[in-house]
């Protein structure tokens, strides 16, 4: 028996452990309510569409002039009474005048007394009878006959008035500028004035030269005897001056 039970404990497998069960976990008391809601605000169709679609009916196909525009229905005569017509026609009114015209005798006088047409000249410049305009080619001296041809035109001649203005107007300012700046003569009386008035500066500066030191050891006293035989140099160049020419003239400042 012994080894009974050991035989039949050799053969059966180990025991398995058990998985621990697992808990529901949290379930809240308003899923009922949340899902109804969610439900509720839903619609069908509202994206994909019904399932099926009625087919129309093929009695029922598209027709010509079916989606035209439909008039009002015509007023029917009050009790058999017609409506009263207008005795003045609207202002829109425009009366249709039909004239009989005979076109064919219309052209045929327009081509009896129309002008005949220019014949047009050509220039063929090949052996095959290539030909093309002869007036717009350049060979036809046709600018030179024109009238204005050779004429100076108006904008240049405008322009050569307007310089020649332009200097006349220069050369009178001139001539106003060098009438201010002309030279004056002098008259006998002023020149005698201006003659003796030299002479007495001369006097008086020679007076003023007479008395200076004999001895210039400082640099003041030689600056100023260089000053005084520079002033009495140009007194007695002046005076020269004036005795000498007949004529003396000034300019106008």
């Amino acid at each position: 028996m012994a080894t009974q039970s050991a035989q039949d404990g050799a053969c059966d497998p180990p025991p398995r452990a058990e998985k621990p069960v697992k808990s529901a976990g949290f379930i809240s008391k308003l899923r009922a309510f949340v899902k109804h809601e969610a439900e509720k605000n839903k619609s069908q169709w509202k994206t994909m569409g019904p399932a099926k679609v009625a087919v129309p009916s093929p009695n029922d196909f598209l027709q010509k002039h079916s989606k035209e525009p439909k008039l009002a229905p015509r007023k029917k005569e009050q009790d058999g009474k017609k409506l009263p017509a207008l005795s003045v026609p609207r202002r829109t009114y425009r009366p249709v005048i039909r004239i009989k015209k005979n076109f064919i005798s219309r052209n045929a006088l327009a081509v009896i007394r129309g002008v005949p047409k220019k014949p047009r000249h050509f220039c063929v410049d090949s052996r095959q009878g290539d030909k093309y305009l002869l007036e717009p080619s350049g060979l036809v001296p046709k600018y030179i006959k024109k009238k204005d041809y050779g004429v100076t035109p108006k904008y240049v001649t405008q322009r050569n008035e307007e310089i020649k203005r332009e200097e006349e107007e220069y050369e009178a300012s001139v001539v106003e500028q060098l009438k201010k700046r002309a030279l004056k003569q002098l008259s006998d009386e002023e020149k005698t004035s201006l003659l003796q008035g030299l002479k007495k500066n001369w006097e008086e500066t020679n007076r003023e030269f007479q008395c200076l030191p004999v001895l210039t050891d400082t640099r003041y006293k030689k600056m100023h005897k260089a000053k005084v035989e520079m002033k009495l140099k140009q007194l007695e160049h002046d005076i020269e001056a004036l005795e000498k020419h007949k004529w003396v003239y000034i300019a106008n400042e």
